[in-house]
């Protein structure tokens, strides 16, 4: 079998409403579609997202940039080829750009292997469970009253999720504290509770505010500083008996190396896209049961139950329903679980009804 071309497709997903972080105002998002075709009509699919279809032809020339390394090789040779794709990016880098282009041809040559073979990838890699315990995470945003947060949360629990996600970022820290203590009185004791601050807050700011919510006993602080700011994050770990999670926005396993070493985070969350696709992520998930580091994939959250189920040191997956238009399979969930299909490849397929409606003109 042999790689014989690539083919892209810029979409936009619009949303009804503004969503608000505290750093992002997010009025819907922009996705560039990978197609990796094979001489024996196999083909691998995969995506790239962003926040603004600016940056979607950046995203097209990352992924063609490697077109002459990947054209003509076996797609199920997934060492060879992250190898010569790591190779040919050194001078460019190893972060930012020219890491997406690599995730996006790495992750849908595992989808080809499993579709040539057969096989779910999570049965390739060695399958360790059939469902995964969902979080909400497609609500509860900075944007919102505290009626609506509450009302918000109840629907999600009413929906059967057992663990919800919230934003926080509001300057002032007794707000956050106010708005954490009404999500939790919303969804009572026994469904967890998770908080994201999308990067927002300094290393004194987060520290203050996670000893304050800690009454509210969250399951994780997600994001509480700058990304890069590995130290601070370490401080932050090692004041509050809260988990620090965090990783959605490093690269590869050398920079999720340096996370374990600081001691940046109690669980680490490698991102489809940033972390060098399917073969990076698995080896991230097992430098982290090497420390008994949990891990939690960011968004992704269809072609990411694959991965959930080829892993041991895992509790939850995000729902993050953003991208759910983009694909015939649906997701079902029972009893606050994902059921992970086993389903030939990755085990989801882009609707061309729904891509042609979506597409950039």
């Amino acid at each position: 079998m042999k790689i014989t071309g690539i083919r892209t497709r810029q979409i936009e997903i619009p949303f009804e409403k503004p969503l608000r972080t505290a750093i992002h105002h997010i009025t819907g998002i922009a996705v560039l579609l990978v197609w990796v075709d094979t001489d024996e009509g196999v083909t691998g699919e995969s995506y790239l997202w962003t926040m603004s279809r600016r940056w979607l032809p950046a995203f097209e020339a990352a992924v063609r940039g490697l077109e002459p390394t990947v054209i003509g090789r076996d797609p199920r040779d997934s060492e060879a080829l992250f190898a010569d794709m790591w190779r040919d990016i050194n001078f460019v880098g190893h972060k930012g750009l020219s890491i997406f282009g690599l995730s996006a041809l790495d992750w849908a040559c595992w989808d080809i292997r499993g579709k040539a073979e057969g096989r779910a990838v999570s049965r390739i890699l060695g399958r360790s469970r059939d469902r995964v315990r969902a979080y909400a995470s497609g609500g509860l945003w900075g944007s919102l009253t505290i009626d609506e947060l509450q009302a918000e949360a109840r629907a999600f629990v009413a929906q059967g999720f057992t663990a919800v996600k919230m934003r926080f970022g509001k300057p002032d820290i007794g707000e956050d504290v106010e708005r954490t203590a009404a999500v939790r009185e919303a969804i009572g004791p026994s469904v967890e509770l998770m908080a994201d601050a999308n990067q927002g807050f300094t290393v004194n700011h987060a520290i203050r505010l996670g000893r304050r919510i800690e009454q509210f006993e969250l399951t994780w602080f997600e994001e509480p500083v700058q990304a890069y700011d590995l130290a601070g994050s370490a401080r932050v770990a090692a004041e509050l008996d809260t988990p620090i999670a965090s990783g959605e926005t490093e690269y590869t396993r050398y920079g999720f190396q340096d996370m374990l070493e600081r001691g940046s985070a109690d669980v680490l969350m490698p991102d489809l896209q940033r972390v060098g696709g399917v073969s990076e992520w698995i080896k991230v998930a097992h430098m982290a049961a090497a420390k008994d580091i949990p891990v939690s994939p960011h968004t992704f959250s269809e072609h990411s139950l694959q991965l959930c189920a080829a892993v041991s040191n895992l509790e939850f997956s995000e729902h993050m329903p953003w991208f759910e238009a983009l694909f015939v399979e649906e997701m079902p969930m029972v009893d606050g679980y994902f059921e992970i299909p086993d389903r030939p490849g990755l085990g989801f397929t882009f609707d061309a009804d729904a891509v042609e409606r979506l597409a950039v003109r």
